[in-house]
């Protein structure tokens, strides 16, 4: 395989086609910025830049409108589609890049979820044997955790080049994936956080997020995390998923009625600083005039679809948390660990539930999805930056988790009592510490 020098990004002026391009610029990588027209094609330079905090990426960063598409297509060796998340959108794109793309150029797009096969359908011989998909995470100079998706016509060996590339010349952390609805780190990831949604109905957006924080393995609490992705991006993945996907968990794809009725007044998370989502920041101007009072942070009551003070609601943590985060803090993660599978009471059950379900549906995808329990763990510990489905099991042991399964009532996926029977450890990623993933 020839080397890739020239990169075309379509789409640059929005939050992935910067991202994206940064990644290729930041490796010294000639690449193309296109968007509707260049003072957009200019402003993605600018957010580049920005997130690599260097102006001397800029050296490797030119701009242009979608006059010059034909131009520097053919003269490009990767051309990466960033445009929205519509399939008849991005065939209009493609339409162009078949017109005039080089027969050896790769064709990707960073799409998060749709299917390969319909962008490539009908397409010529040589496109559909050039075209996969690089699903980078968002921000993709910061989050290295990196899917790659080839369709039924993919050449294998243009597979192999690419992820190799990957790899060396970016520093990513590269799975392979099957061409099925989200791929892996979405299709898991969105289903614990739709799960939490759901539960938030019953139990409430502060308890949950206060039970299933980082203590449990993430960066960040479930519903605090819907609110940074936006609502808006959270509703197309699981109605996609819950659409076209059939499994164990459809039920958990179903988005909440409260978020779908708020999402259609506005409200889309962080994104909408204004309206908000899970939580909503009031300036004490404004705080000072709404009933109740108090600036500071407000919190959804997706019952009545109202806000309130956190400071009204705020109470003590479950004891389980301030007994987890008190081993986190001094690195003693297998304790802490432990305690979500012994500690009685409704917490540490909530809690179970939905951590034992992560574990549960992300090996179950192997062999569906992807090929083996790494792949999972490095999407998830890499993409997600939560702790691997694979090192929750080290850490608790494969034959407790198995039984807790049991009687939870959950799918044991068949890696796991595989793994189980031959006393191997399932997170087998180099390198890495368990503490990256736990915090106190």
């Amino acid at each position: 395989m020839k080397r890739i020098e020239r990169v075309v990004i379509l789409g640059a002026n929005g939050a992935m086609g910067a991202g994206s391009g940064e990644t290729f610029a930041a490796a010294g990588i000639t690449t193309t910025f296109l968007a509707r027209d260049r003072d957009k094609a200019e402003r993605g330079r600018a957010r580049a830049v920005s997130m690599a905090k260097s102006e001397a990426i800029s050296r490797y960063i030119r701009t242009g409108g979608y006059e010059e598409l034909p131009a520097a297509v053919a003269e490009a060796d990767l051309v990466l589609e960033a445009v929205g998340e519509e399939l008849p959108l991005k065939r209009q794109f493609f339409d162009l890049v078949e017109r005039h793309r080089r027969e050896d150029s790769i064709v990707a797009t960073v799409s998060s979820g749709l299917s390969m096969a319909a962008m490539a359908a009908g397409r010529s011989e040589s496109f559909r044997r050039h075209f996969l998909g690089i699903h980078l995470f968002n921000p993709p100079n910061v989050i290295v955790g990196t899917e790659v998706v080839p369709q039924k016509d993919t050449d294998p060996a243009l597979t192999a080049f690419v992820i190799e590339f990957l790899e060396r010349r970016l520093g990513r952390k590269v799975i392979e994936t099957s061409d099925t609805p989200a791929f892996a780190g979405n299709r898991i990831g969105f289903k614990v956080l739709n799960e939490v949604a759901q539960l938030a109905a019953e139990h409430g957006v502060l308890y949950l997020d206060t039970l299933l924080g980082p203590h449990t393995g993430r960066a960040m609490a479930p519903l605090a995390t819907i609110d940074f992705v936006g609502w808006d991006i959270h509703r197309a993945i699981v109605d996609n998923l819950h659409a076209h996907t059939n499994d164990e968990a459809h039920a958990a794809f179903a988005l909440p009625g409260y978020m779908a009725r708020l999402a259609e007044a506005g409200h889309l998370g962080n994104k909408t600083p204004e309206r908000g989502g899970f939580f909503r920041q009031v300036p004490a101007a404004k705080g000072a005039a709404q009933e109740g009072g108090g600036q500071g942070l407000w919190v959804l009551d997706p019952a009545r679809g109202e806000y309130r003070p956190a400071a009204e609601l705020a109470t003590e943590p479950p004891e389980i948390v301030r007994r987890m985060k008190a081993l986190h803090r001094v690195g003693r993660y297998r304790e802490a660990l432990g305690l979500l599978l012994t500690t009685e009471g409704h917490d540490a059950e909530l809690m179970r539930r939905v951590v034992l379900g992560y574990v549960s549906y992300g090996l179950g995808r192997v062999g569906e999805v992807v090929r083996a329990v790494r792949d999972v763990d490095r999407i998830m510990g890499f993409g997600f930056n939560w702790a691997p489905p694979g090192l929750l099991v080290d850490l608790c042991g494969a034959r407790p988790v198995i039984e807790a399964l049991e009687r939870l009532r959950l799918p044991v996926p068949r890696c796991l009592v595989d793994h189980a029977e031959r006393g191997q450890r399932l997170f087998t990623e180099p390198f890495v510490d368990a503490g990256r993933f736990f915090h106190g």
